[in-house]
């Protein structure tokens, strides 16, 4: 019997999370599993399922705030239109976001419908009125970071109720491979050192760091080159004006101005991190850091921060470098000693490559998934 899956996503645009979803859907046995997606509007996340040939739907509906209140989210007219289309879908389970789960979990309980959700956010605990409502869903959390910052000091669950999942990468998309085209692309010698930032236009997301470690690399180093993907991907106005003074930034600077190439938003990521010797992660936090993963499977070693989850996926000396958050000086070296010894940077890479196969895979992050959707399908049943 074929299951249908709904999952729901407040974003419709494509930063980390909403390509993890993608992974996570593209990885389910088809045979078994049918997706649909539901989103509050258009954008690049429905576009690419579309594409992949399933269907999404689309309401209207304001994402839940961290000071929602679960008696009245369940009042809204939106839950009674989620409701309609569970059942003219024949929904079997849901897999919620946060900010859809005040309001699609009464449509779905009333439907006796199972319900879980993804824990991405590790920078709230959840307001005493809203405990017994988190305590009845179940729910994973994307990395350790996570799920101790969304539980806090007192903890409201246990560990064991809320395990850890961590996100997968597509080990046959993300593989070593030389990319000299996204090099000429950008004007840049074949044999020129490249260090790649692939983030979405925050300010956590620390590129001023980047661009500060990329002036310190130029004096050692004058001819290498950084590349910079990603755009401000949900349409919030202070992260296009963060992007505008970055912008602003390298303009400025005649090194950066040669040096430093923009790429936009890449939805063939992996080409930009196989064109790279390393790969940088300045955040100021990372819950997760999907992009250090996404460049080990690639064989790339990476240099990231070492708060949140990059200090559980990446092995300091082994498959790369982490580095306090904000420290320039620390970054420019930990990237300067691997531009400098290509057998060191080659061995590192290996070494990724081949942790990533064996922990972070999303074959493992799937088969953990769907272990999970069948034992809420069989206590609903």
């Amino acid at each position: 019997m074929t299951i249908k899956i709904l999952f729901t996503s407040w974003y419709s645009g494509l930063g980390g999370g909403e390509t993890d979803l993608l992974t996570l859907a593209q990885g389910l046995d088809q045979t078994r599993y049918e997706p649909h997606l539901l989103l509050p509007r258009v954008g690049e996340l429905g576009t690419q399922w579309q594409a992949n040939g399933w269907s999404v739907h689309y309401e209207r509906w304001r994402g839940a705030t961290t000071w929602f209140v679960p008696r009245l989210w369940v009042q809204f007219p939106v839950v009674t239109r989620m409701k309609e289309l569970l059942k003219s879908q024949r929904i079997d389970i849901v897999h919620a976001d946060y900010h859809t789960l005040p309001l699609i979990v009464s449509a779905a309980q009333s439907l006796n419908i199972p319900v879980m959700w993804t824990c991405h956010g590790w920078w709230f605990q959840p307001k005493p009125w809203q405990r017994g409502f988190f305590q009845a869903i179940p729910c994973v959390a994307r990395s350790e970071a996570i799920r101790d910052g969304f539980l806090g000091p007192r903890p409201f669950l246990s560990q064991d109720q809320l395990p850890v999942v961590y996100s997968g990468v597509d080990t046959t998309r993300f593989t070593p491979s030389k990319q000299p085209e996204e090099r000429m692309k950008a004007n840049i010698p074949l044999d020129a050192p490249v260090v790649a930032m692939i983030a979405r236009f925050q300010r956590v997301k620390g590129h001023y760091t980047f661009l500060a470690m990329a002036r310190c690399i130029l004096e050692m180093l004058p001819n290498a080159h950084f590349l910079i993907a990603g755009e401000d991907t949900f349409g919030v106005a202070r992260d296009a004006d963060y992007r505008q003074q970055v912008i602003e930034n390298i303009q400025a600077d005649s090194q950066l101005r040669e040096h430093v190439h923009l790429l936009g938003f890449r939805t063939d990521v992996e080409h930009v991190l196989q064109a790279a010797d390393v790969v940088v992660c300045p955040s100021e936090f990372e819950s997760y850091g999907k992009v250090n993963l996404e460049a080990m499977a690639c064989g790339v070693p990476v240099v990231s921060t070492n708060k949140g989850g990059p200090s559980e996926t990446v092995k300091d000396g082994e498959t790369g470098y982490l580095v306090e958050a904000g420290d320039v000086d620390g970054f420019a070296q930990a990237v300067l000693s691997l531009l400098q010894n290509p057998q060191q940077r080659a061995q590192l890479g290996k070494q990724a490559r081949a942790w990533v196969e064996e922990h972070f895979s999303a074959k493992q992050m799937v088969k953990q998934y769907e272990e999970t959707f069948e034992r809420l399908l069989a206590r609903s049943s």
